[in-house]
């Protein structure tokens, strides 16, 4: 059995908020999968899939009730319930670091100042479970972090949020079945920014016109004797 948990707040209020990108891919997974949400205790809500060939592999999805700096609280509990390892566990995240339309997998490693992580970190002991990040970028000049983490979505970036949410529940599948090397392998590339624009090609050096031998050297301007050995380009001027 695995463990998926997608970070976010509970409230319409936060539904369609940075923040709370974790739970959309969560619960497009469960969508995919027919499953329906049910309360496990007071502090999350689960349902229950089974992803990849076959039987499947058994994947409880889980979206923390807690709000987002007590998402230990509805984590730890389930992971010792359950006798899951680090291993076992994927947090699907919204991240700071990472620009809007980026999507990576990696294992362990610190919070990166993302608080519901740093909760599970806190009360599971350790930090070696796997992240699904993704981008939602630094806030723009005149943001403070806690404002732009809980501001909603543009509409210029809706289409783009769309495309992330579905290959971000593709990455919870591909994990689930084949394992985080794999996922990585796949997913780690991903990246919906528009390419930015060609550089211009650098300008053509015309070189300077240089007459052939028995041609009578070129007169300088107003009829002066030319010295110095430069022939003047007539296209200069």
């Amino acid at each position: 059995m695995k463990l998926v948990v997608g970070l976010g707040n509970p409230g319409s209020g936060y539904a369609q908020t940075r923040h709370n990108v974790g739970w959309l891919v969560v619960d497009e997974v469960a969508r995919r999968a027919g499953a329906t949400w049910r309360r496990e205790g007071k502090d999350a809500e689960v349902a229950e899939v089974r992803l990849g060939p076959g039987a499947g592999e058994k994947v409880l999805l889980v979206k923390p009730l807690t709000f987002m700096n007590a998402s230990g609280r509805a984590v730890a509990p389930l992971m010792s319930f359950y006798k899951l390892e680090g291993t076992d566990l994927l947090v699907a995240q919204d991240d700071l670091d990472s620009p809007f339309g980026l999507l990576k997998l990696r294992m362990g490693g610190r919070h990166g100042g993302q608080n519901g992580v740093r909760d599970i970190i806190r009360l599971l002991g350790h930090e070696a479970f796997a992240r699904l990040k993704i981008g939602i970028s630094r806030p723009p000049a005149g943001w403070a972090v806690p404002d732009w983490v809980l501001s909603r979505w543009r509409d210029e970036e809706k289409k783009d949020l769309t495309e992330l949410v579905r290959l971000g529940a593709n990455a919870v599948e591909v994990w689930a079945a084949s394992g985080l090397a794999e996922a990585q392998g796949q997913f780690n590339g991903t990246d919906l920014r528009p390419p930015p624009p060609p550089k211009p090609a650098p300008p053509q050096v015309v070189p300077a016109s240089v007459p052939s031998a028995g041609t009578a050297p070129v007169s300088a301007p107003g009829g002066a004797g030319h010295t110095g050995g430069h022939v003047e380009n007539p296209e200069e001027g």
